[in-house]
């Protein structure tokens, strides 16, 4: 069964970077087919898609309203995948989740197994 970790610091100070890692196990993130995603929750709302990498063609898709700020990135020889959101503010505070995605039928898409999620606070 696929699992995922989130890791990274808790604690970003305005303007900077804030970076996570998604360390995966039981599963490839080279498999076909599957997305690796990055997903929030800020406090009082709801989840917020931030955006997703495959492995094939090394593509990525990210929401418009983040784009400008976001990089996502993987590391195969590590299973894993990053997040680096730049210029950070406090609105950037959340709980911060990854997530495979996989793309289903109609073009829908569903994220099957997440990570616990980790908090980052934007504070200085």
């Amino acid at each position: 069964q696929v699992q995922l970790q989130e890791s990274g610091p808790g604690l970003v100070k305005p303007s900077q970077t804030l970076s996570l890692t998604c360390t995966v196990s039981g599963g490839s993130i080279t498999t076909n087919h599957y997305y690796w995603s990055w997903i929030r929750q800020r406090p009082g709302k709801g989840l917020e898609w931030i955006g997703s990498i495959a492995y094939a063609g090394s593509n990525t898709y990210y929401s418009p309203s983040l784009r400008s700020r976001t990089s996502i990135s993987m590391d195969t020889s590590k299973n894993q995948f990053t997040l680096q959101l730049t210029s950070v503010t406090p609105e950037d505070t959340a709980v911060y989740y990854c997530a495979r995605t996989g793309a289903g039928a109609e073009g829908r898409y569903e994220s099957d197994s997440w990570g616990q999620g980790t908090q980052v606070t934007v504070s200085s």
